[in-house]
């Protein structure tokens, strides 16, 4: 299962968040949920709430981070 950022454009934590994971060496898929709302939805049902950023790494789900809540995360 692919590990899957969810971001809003313009949302300046979902772009730092996209910056640790890079920096991290991260792998995901991008989902912009602005300009598609079936992404959207999607992420509203795994994090309860509309937010942005949201990460699914495998079914484990981090809503509303900031990036130096990745690393702790991606240990667990």
């Amino acid at each position: 299962m692919p590990t899957i950022l969810y971001v809003k454009q313009g949302c300046p934590w979902c772009e730092e968040a996209e910056e640790k994971l890079h920096e991290l060496g991260v792998p995901y898929e991008r989902r912009e949920v602005r300009s598609n709302p079936e992404f959207f939805k999607e992420m509203r049902e795994i994090s309860g709430q509309s937010k942005a950023p949201v990460l699914d790494l495998d079914g484990r789900i981090l809503a509303d981070f900031g990036p130096e809540e990745l690393p702790t995360f991606l240990k667990k």
